[in-house]
C-alpha cells in the first residue's frame, strides 16, 4: 500500500511543481493569472471497513485552480495601454469566435482596427457620426481616420465691457481704417462651410446719446455693415439691441467667394457684455464653428471611451471598450497567449460598459502586471519539494521492509 501512497505523493507534488514553475515563468506575462494545484485525500471503498479503521491511499490532485486577484498597474507611454481595475475582462473577436483577456496592450493595425499583439480585435460600442456612443450588441472597434468635417460658424457669443467714460469720436464717418472715427475694436474667427477662416472686426463707437453705443462690423477687412446701436441699462447691464428692448443678438450676413455657401450667415450674441466706468477689455469670446481636422492622437477615459484629438483642437467619440464578467470565472478555459473562452462552468458573460454593476474601471496608459507573488511561489516550490522527497523516502522505506521479508528464511 505504501508504494501506491508515495506513488500518489510523487504525482501530487510533481503537479504541484509544475503549476508553481508555469507561475515563475509567467511573472512578468502581462495580464497572467497565477494557479494552484488543489489536492483531496483518497480512501479505498470497502464494505468491511469500520469507522477510524481506515487508511488513505494517497492523495490526488483534484484541481488546478487559477487566482483572479488584481495584478499592480504599470504606466506605459502608449495611450492605447489599457489595464482593468477591478472585475472583467477585455471582450476580443478572432474572426468572429469571441475570447477574453485581462492583457490590454492595444494598437490600431493597418485598417483602423483596435487590436492585441495576437492581431485580435477589441470590442466594444460604436459611436454615430455626431460622436454619441449607441450602446447596442458590441462590435469591432475601428479608429476612423478621415478629416473630421468642418462645421460652419452660426453663433459667436462675445463678452466684452465698453469704458463708459469713453466720449464720441470727433471725427466722422465711420472708417475702419481710420482709428479716430472708432472707439474700439476687437475681431474673432468665423469658420464657413468648408472651414475656411474669416475674421470678422467689430468696432465699437460712442454715441453722442448717452449709454448707447454703436456696433461695425467687416469680414476679412471687406465693407462695413452697421451701425447697430447697443444701449446700456444706467446700472451698465445690456439693455437692448437695435432699440428692441430685451434683444442681444445682431444678425450677420456676408457674401463670400470661397467655394464655400455664398452667403455667410452668422449671429453675434452680447448678452453678457457691460458698460463699466473700467478700462475696455474682452472677457470671453467664442464661437461654434471650426476648420476640418486630422486625427493627431487617441485617449481612453476611465469609462472605457476612446476620444479621437484632431489637428483643429476639436475631440470626438470613436467608440467605447466593453467589458465582460463571469459568475464563476475560475471556469473560464484557458486558451493560452492570455486568452480565456467561456464554459458551462464560468456561465455565460455579463457584457457591459466598465464602471458599470460588478465591472472595474479602466486606466489608459498602463498595463496589469502578473498576480504572481515570486517570493510565495519560490517558498511553495521548496515546500513541494520537501515533499516530493519524503514521498520519495517512504517508496524507499517499504522496498526496504519487502526486502526484509524476501530475505527471511
Amino acid at each position: 500500500m505504501s508504494f501506491q501512497q508515495g506513488l500518489s505523493g510523487l504525482n501530487g507534488a510533481s503537479r504541484a511543481l509544475d503549476a508553481i514553475s508555469n507561475n515563475v515563468a509567467n511573472s512578468t506575462t502581462v495580464g497572467f493569472k497565477q494557479s494552484g494545484a488543489l489536492f483531496a485525500d483518497m480512501f479505498a471503498s470497502s464494505l468491511s471497513s469500520s469507522a477510524g479503521g481506515q487508511i488513505g491511499i494517497g492523495t490526488s490532485v483534484n484541481a488546478v485552480a487559477q487566482q483572479f486577484t488584481q495584478g499592480n498597474l504599470t504606466a506605459t507611454n502608449n495611450p492605447l495601454d489599457v489595464a482593468i481595475n477591478g472585475q472583467g475582462f477585455f471582450r476580443l473577436s478572432d474572426n468572429g469566435d469571441i475570447v477574453y483577456a485581462r492583457d490590454g496592450q492595444f494598437s490600431v493595425d493597418k485598417n483602423g482596427y483596435v487590436v492585441n499583439p495576437s492581431g485580435r480585435r477589441l470590442t466594444g460600442y460604436a459611436a454615430d457620426a455626431n460622436g454619441n456612443i449607441v450602446p447596442a450588441a458590441p462590435v469591432d472597434l475601428q479608429v476612423n481616420s478621415a478629416d473630421l468635417t468642418p462645421l460652419a460658424t452660426t453663433n459667436a457669443t462675445v463678452a466684452l465691457n465698453l469704458d463708459s467714460r469713453s466720449t464720441a469720436p470727433t471725427v466722422t464717418p465711420f472708417s475702419a481704417t481710420d482709428t479716430r472715427t472708432f472707439n474700439t475694436s476687437s475681431s474673432v474667427t468665423t469658420f464657413d462651410t468648408l472651414g475656411n477662416p474669416h475674421v470678422l472686426s467689430m468696432y465699437f463707437v460712442k454715441s453722442a446719446t448717452p449709454n448707447t453705443w454703436d456696433l461695425y462690423t467687416t469680414l476679412d477687412g471687406g465693407g462695413a455693415a452697421g451701425p447697430t446701436s447697443m444701449d446700456f441699462t444706467t446700472t451698465g447691464g445690456l439693455s437692448g439691441i437695435g432699440g428692441v428692448a430685451g434683444t442681444s443678438t445682431v444678425a450677420q450676413s456676408f457674401a463670400i467667394n470661397t467655394g464655400a455657401v455664398t452667403t455667410f450667415d452668422f449671429t453675434l450674441d452680447f448678452a453678457t457684455t457691460t458698460q463699466y466706468g473700467s478700462s475696455f477689455g474682452v472677457n470671453s469670446m467664442s464661437q461654434d464653428g471650426y476648420s476640418s481636422g486630422r486625427l493627431s492622437g487617441l485617449t481612453v477615459g476611465d469609462d472605457g471611451v476612446i476620444m479621437g484629438r484632431y489637428s483643429n483642437g476639436q475631440s470626438r467619440n470613436l467608440g467605447q471598450i466593453v467589458l465582460a464578467n463571469f459568475r464563476a470565472p475560475g471556469g473560464l478555459i484557458q486558451l493560452g497567449d492570455n486568452r480565456w473562452a467561456e464554459s458551462a462552468t464560468s456561465g455565460p458573460p455579463l457584457v457591459g460598459a466598465p464602471n458599470t454593476g460588478s465591472l472595474g474601471v479602466l486606466q489608459s496608459g498602463a498595463t496589469e502586471d502578473s498576480n504572481v507573488d515570486l517570493t510565495a511561489e519560490l517558498v511553495a516550490m521548496i515546500t513541494q519539494q520537501r515533499s516530493y522527497q519524503a514521498n520519495a523516502q517512504s517508496i524507499k522505506t517499504e522496498d526496504s521492509l519487502l526486502q526484509t521479508l524476501v530475505s527471511l528464511r
